[in-house]
C-alpha cells in the first residue's frame, strides 16, 4: 500500500485522546467493557507468552502492556496519542518499548520480527484496514497471529436505528461522538459489516482462527451486581475478539 497517498486518518482520534488522556486511563481502569471484559479477553487469547515478542498496536493507556510484561513477553508498544503513551510509560516504566506511531500509517519495525500483534479497540478509527493489517502481516513471523478486539456490528448498528438514523448496516459509514469520558471531544469511527470484516481479513493473508464473544470475567459480575441482576448468562453484545493467524 501507499501510504504517501493513504490520509493519516487516525490522527483527530490521536489528538481528542491528548486532551482526555488522563481522565480517559482513569475510567478504563475500573470500567466493565475495558478493564472487566477487553482486557481478560485479549489476555486469555493471547495465553502463554514467555519469551515471545508482541507488539501491541495501539497500546493507549497500557494495560495489556502489563500484562504481557507480567507473563515474561518482550513487549512493544505504540499510540498515536503522545499523551496515552506517556501513562503507558508511567505504568510499565523500561520494561517495555513504547512509540509514537499513526496506526493508519506505515509500522517502524523490520519484517517478520513479532510472535504475536494484539490490536484492542483501534481499528474503528480508521476507513480502511487493508493497510494496518498487512503492516501486521508483514512484522509478523510466518505463522503468527493478530490478536483484535472490535466494536460488535451488530450492536452499532443498532444503537444508530434506536437514535434515529436510517443506517445501512452493509456499508462502512463514519459514526461521530462529542463526549466520552465525561470530556468533550470531536472522534469519527468507522462501522462496516462482519462480512466486510471477513473480507478484509483474507486479502490481506489472514486466517481467521477465531471468533469469540465471551463472557466478562467473573469480577465484573462481583463489581457491577445491579447490571447482572437476573441474568442466567453473563454474557452481553458489546465487542467481538478474533484471531488472525499469518497465511504463507
Amino acid at each position: 500500500m501507499d501510504f504517501s497517498e493513504a490520509p493519516s486518518t487516525t490522527a483527530s482520534a490521536a489528538a481528542a485522546y491528548d486532551s482526555i488522556a488522563e481522565e480517559y486511563a482513569e475510567l478504563n481502569a475500573t470500567s466493565i467493557l475495558n478493564e472487566y471484559y477487553n482486557r481478560p479477553a485479549i489476555r486469555d487469547l493471547l495465553g502463554d507468552v514467555t519469551g515471545k515478542r508482541v507488539l501491541d498496536a495501539g497500546c493507549g493507556s497500557g494495560p495489556t502492556l502489563a500484562d504481557l510484561v507480567e507473563g515474561g513477553a518482550t513487549a512493544v508498544g505504540f499510540d498515536g496519542s503522545s499523551a496515552m503513551i506517556e501513562i503507558a510509560r508511567d505504568r510499565v516504566g523500561a520494561d517495555a518499548e513504547l512509540l509514537v506511531v499513526d496506526l493508519g500509517g506505515p509500522f517502524p519495525f523490520e519484517d517478520s520480527v513479532f510472535d504475536d500483534v494484539v490490536c484492542a479497540l483501534a481499528l474503528h478509527y480508521l476507513e480502511d484496514w487493508h493497510g494496518p493489517l498487512l503492516e501486521m502481516r508483514r512484522v509478523l513471523k510466518p505463522g503468527g497471529r493478530v490478536i483484535l478486539s472490535v466494536e460488535h456490528p451488530l450492536v452499532m448498528w443498532f444503537s444508530q436505528l434506536q437514535e434515529g438514523n436510517e443506517t445501512n448496516y452493509f456499508a462502512t459509514r463514519a459514526r461521530h461522538d462529542t463526549e466520552m469520558a465525561g470530556m468533550e471531544v470531536n472522534l469519527t469511527f468507522w462501522d462496516r459489516s462482519l462480512s466486510t470484516m471477513f473480507t478484509t481479513f483474507t486479502e490481506c493473508g489472514f486466517r481467521v482462527t477465531h471468533l469469540g464473544e465471551p463472557a466478562p470475567s467473573p469480577e465484573a459480575v462481583e463489581r457491577f451486581p445491579d447490571f447482572f441482576q437476573g441474568r442466567d448468562d453473563p454474557r452481553f453484545l458489546a465487542f467481538l475478539f478474533v484471531v488472525l493467524e499469518r497465511g504463507d
